[in-house]
């Protein structure tokens, strides 16, 4: 297992859509190993998509609320109830939250690393884990859904205007 560099917001491959995974082998193996790795490392994330690392690849792992998953091509089959605010924050803009709305009950269906298929149904902040994991996997970062016109440093509570962080992306994706 190698820890992964976690790729920073204004990084082009952030808005990159992931293309499947069709192959099952120790390769495979080896790169969610080493994204769990990378997570582990961490204090301040939930779960990471393997866009975060450079990879193109739908592939998320998930490490919170006591529960762990690795998901290979998740998609989201059903959405229930309505759309609920919450703050999120993102290992690419480490440090700053937003409030964002997601949908309080989901089913998603997914693969494991051995290829075999699995539904599961998850209500609350775990749904929006995996609502926020799914998003990286199609190029939508947190920032595009948010609410609110700022961004807030979660320790000191300093602020940046959202347009100014959409404007850093945009200008970076076309450099």
């Amino acid at each position: 297992m190698k820890k992964l560099n976690i790729v920073l917001f204004g990084d082009p491959v952030l808005r990159e859509i992931a293309k499947p995974v069709n192959v099952f082998h120790k390769k495979l193996d080896n790169l969610i190993d080493s994204m769990n790795y990378t997570l582990s490392l961490r204090e301040d994330g939930a779960a990471i998509a393997a866009n975060q690392i450079g990879v193109l690849k739908r592939i998320t792992v998930i490490n919170y609320e006591d529960e762990y998953f690795e998901m290979v091509n998740p998609e989201i089959i059903e959405r229930e109830g309505g759309l609920v605010d919450n703050y999120e924050g993102c290992l690419s803009y480490p440090g700053y939250i937003g409030l964002v709305p997601r949908y309080e009950k989901i089913k998603v269906k997914y693969l494991d690393r051995k290829g075999e298929q699995h539904i599961i149904e998850r209500t609350g902040k775990m749904a929006r884990c995996i609502q926020h994991e799914i998003d990286h996997l199609d190029g939508i970062l947190f920032i595009d859904r948010m609410k609110e016109t700022t961004l807030t440093h979660s320790e000191t509570k300093a602020t940046i205007e959202l347009a100014k962080v959409i404007e850093l992306t945009r200008i970076q994706k076309t450099a």
